[in-house]
């Protein structure tokens, strides 16, 4: 990749006042009647994947209908991450042994990318890029990485400890409309672009499941909506209904939010001056 050339950007946040309804409706619930639900994703489709505490994954449309079965998330280690980003190409991942596993849309295992292979061995998140390969941030080089199918490597930054005073340890890595992101909700959003440079820096902290829609981003901190447009000066905080304020797991979608309650989702639509 090119030198990384970093744009500081210290964002002043704006914050409304907690708003408690009028911007999220309660819609369906989408029930799952075979094993208590460990987490889950949604991808673009509407498709939900089930991780069952029994170690299954399991693809259900949008009604809760059972489509696909994965019998084999075990064999691999403990789970960690998931990202069906692509439904045609689901990733799976088993950070105790720095492996992929790769899905394709009936969840048949269609590859397995060891990352130790590639002398990668300190790697806490990973994400699908826009032409399928993997990202990966190898905290040992500090650098982001993208990596082929077959292990090899096809870009990276440069050592990151050249240009940030303090390194980020980030859980999640999303790949969106020309940009990286990296995200440690004790440091904050890193945003790359696809040359390797970084573009900014955001302190927007203390955030989890946090999602990027477009040019804005989304998550949930102390029982709360959070949003913020990039370029922007403004951070809105919108309070959650008290029933899903402490749920354990959600998953922020275009379409609405998707709560984890043990044997069901609950989905819930935005109004539409909040989409």
């Amino acid at each position: 990749m090119r030198g990384l050339f970093t744009i500081y950007c210290f964002c002043m946040t704006v914050v409304t006042s907690a708003q408690t309804s009028g911007w999220l409706n309660k819609g369906a619930t989408v029930k799952i009647t075979t094993g208590n639900i460990s987490s889950f994703s949604v991808d673009n489709l509407g498709n939900l994947y089930i991780l069952t505490s029994g170690g299954l994954l399991k693809k259900l449309n949008g009604q809760g209908d059972s489509l696909n079965v994965f019998n084999e998330v075990r064999r691999y280690g403990t789970f960690y991450q998931m990202d069906v980003t692509n439904p045609l190409k689901v990733l799976l991942y088993y950070k105790d042994f720095s492996t992929v596993v790769m899905l394709d849309r009936f969840l048949n295992r269609i590859n397995t990318i060891d990352f130790r292979k590639s002398g990668i061995f300190q790697a806490k998140a990973v994400g699908l890029s826009y032409d399928n390969n993997v990202w990966i941030y190898d905290e040992q080089a500090a650098r982001l990485k993208k990596i082929s199918d077959d292990g090899k490597l096809l870009s990276e930054t440069v050592d990151l400890r050249q240009v940030l005073s303090v390194l980020p340890s980030p859980e999640k890595i999303i790949d969106r409309d020309g940009f990286v992101y990296l995200y440690d909700p004790a440091k904050g959003l890193y945003v790359f672009d696809y040359y390797g440079a970084l573009k900014n820096e955001l302190p927007i902290t203390q955030l989890t499941d946090l999602q990027v829609m477009g040019k804005t981003i989304v998550g949930r901190r102390d029982g709360s909506f959070v949003k913020y447009t990039l370029g922007s000066l403004d951070l809105q905080e919108f309070r959650l209904p008290e029933s899903i304020q402490t749920t354990e797991k959600m998953c922020i979608m275009p379409q609405g939010i998707y709560v984890m309650k043990e044997r069901n989702i609950e989905v819930y639509s935005f109004e539409q001056e909040n989409r």
